[in-house]
């Protein structure tokens, strides 16, 4: 179980496990779980009187900025939403999020209003953890607010089923960070919307350099973070997927288009040696190697940028991701908001989600650390409030290219399957000794592609909505 030791309430005070669990209503849910497992979906409840006050839970970030950005902002939803209580708690530690997580869930002392992402909140919508929230959806939002999301980050909060789990939260999004002073130095062009993979190792080639002359390689032309979903954009740029849109069980790492993909990586850090491992930069990371000069590009997120900012001590840009040989894509992070299913006042709890999902709760997280908004509408907000925090070093600086993907539609999502931690788990070996390690041929994806299959025979509850992807 988490012990939650550092809750605080909206207001800055202590939140006790004691009142959490209150808050929460741990017994009547835990039982419930217990005895079925799950528990179903609510629909909307009729609303309460004006006397009775609902008080919720919302568990979010425990970074150091969020938690005071949340509760400044719920002060303003208590001004507006008088019957409807609020208390904030944060998440768990990130060594053992996951199963913290989890293991409230199954308890039933979640709280009423999560955020979550990645491969794990599909996962407990995928074990009737979460609120369907389509006929909320449909009651409340209109076609405008919709259309204000990514396509392929929205029905990534869809199980395979159909029920529908969470909404954005924000938009995390992939772009290629160039060093413009290196490129002037070597008489290079900068990137921008034009470029494909060719036009991109093309300028690596021009700007991999051994400066000092010791006979060792000191500037590589770009760098990838080896990992699920850097290695999927570039498959799909390929025309290839990870798993099946029609049986997320069956696996596609091995198919033509996908280890295409992976070869043209392994290549530009084997043969070309263009690409620096993590081993080549001492893993320090590419953010940091690419501030420490080691870089001329770097394939990085949105989420990066105010690091980059506060650290670069050169002229930095930013250019779309550069196109594949059979389309052009870009990651669309699934961070979301979800409604606990066991929660005691869904209607007031989908009150909250509505604030969260707001143009006001996207700017203040846009203010207070940058994240890219997941509504297309304030990204022009986003992008002044950066430059007037940098109006030097943003001043030329290209940032709306992080939301091209989506203004444009050709985001993607985290593809996922039913078994994803023994497919996380076999793909990440594998990659480590073709991409890192340089011990075995792309062909290992073949074989490897078949264990996850066979990983997959036990776990047939189906994955997020694949097939809702751009």
């Amino acid at each position: 179980m988490n012990l939650f030791r550092s809750s605080q309430r909206a207001g800055g005070s202590p939140l006790s496990r004691r009142r959490f669990l209150h808050l929460a209503g741990a017994a009547a849910a835990g039982a419930t779980l217990a005895a079925c497992g799950s528990i179903p979906s609510t629909q909307p409840a009729q609303r309460k009187g004006q006397g009775e006050k609902a008080q919720l839970v919302y568990q979010d970030w425990r970074t150091d900025w969020f938690p005071p950005m949340a509760r400044q902002m719920l002060d303003q939803f208590h001004a507006t939403h008088p019957n409807i209580q609020v208390f904030y708690t944060i998440d768990p530690p990130s060594e053992n999020f996951e199963e913290k997580m989890l293991a409230d869930f199954q308890a039933g002392t979640m709280a009423d209003v999560f955020a979550g992402c990645c491969s794990f909140f599909p996962v407990w919508a995928q074990k009737g953890y979460t609120l369907d929230l389509r006929p909320y959806v449909q009651a409340d939002l209109d076609r405008a607010t919709l259309d204000d999301w990514d396509r392929a980050q929205y029905h990534a909060f869809f199980t395979a089923d159909g029920k529908q789990y969470g909404l954005p939260k924000y938009h995390g999004a992939l772009a290629l960070y160039y060093n413009k002073d290196i490129f002037d130095r070597y008489g290079v062009s900068y990137p921008d919307a034009s470029w494909d993979h060719d036009a991109y190792l093309a300028a690596m080639k021009r700007l991999t350099r051994d400066q000092d002359g010791d006979g060792k390689t000191d500037l590589w032309g770009s760098m990838i973070d080896v990992g699920w979903e850097r290695i999927q954009v570039h498959v799909n740029a390929w025309g290839g997927r990870f798993a099946d849109l029609a049986d997320p069980t069956r696996c596609l790492m091995g198919e033509p288009p996908a280890l295409e993909a992976l070869e043209w990586l392994r290549a530009r850090m084997w043969d070309d040696k263009v690409m620096p491992t993590a081993l080549d930069i001492q893993n320090i990371g590419t953010r940091q190697a690419f501030v420490a000069g080691q870089l001329a590009m770097v394939e990085d997120g949105s989420w990066a940028l105010k690091d980059i900012l506060a650290s670069a001590s050169f002229r930095f840009g930013v250019a779309s991701f550069p196109a594949g040989p059979a389309r052009r894509a870009t990651l669309a992070t699934t961070d979301g908001f979800g409604i606990f299913a066991g929660t005691k006042h869904p209607e007031a709890a989908w009150e909250l989600l509505k604030f969260l999902i707001s143009q006001d709760y996207g700017r203040a997280m846009a203010r207070a650390h940058f994240l890219q908004p997941a509504r297309a509408s304030i990204v022009d907000d986003w992008v002044s409030y950066i430059r007037a925090e940098y109006p030097e070093k943003a001043r030329d600086v290209d940032i709306a290219a992080f939301a091209d993907g989506h203004l444009r539609g050709y985001s993607v999502v985290a593809e996922t399957f039913p078994n994803m931690s023994d497919a996380a788990r076999l793909a990440n070996a594998a990659w480590q000794e073709i991409l890192t390690l340089g011990q075995a041929p792309v062909e290992k994806m073949k074989a490897v592609s078949r264990q996850i299959e066979e990983a997959q025979r036990g776990d047939k509850m189906g994955g997020a909505c694949l097939a809702c992807q751009v």
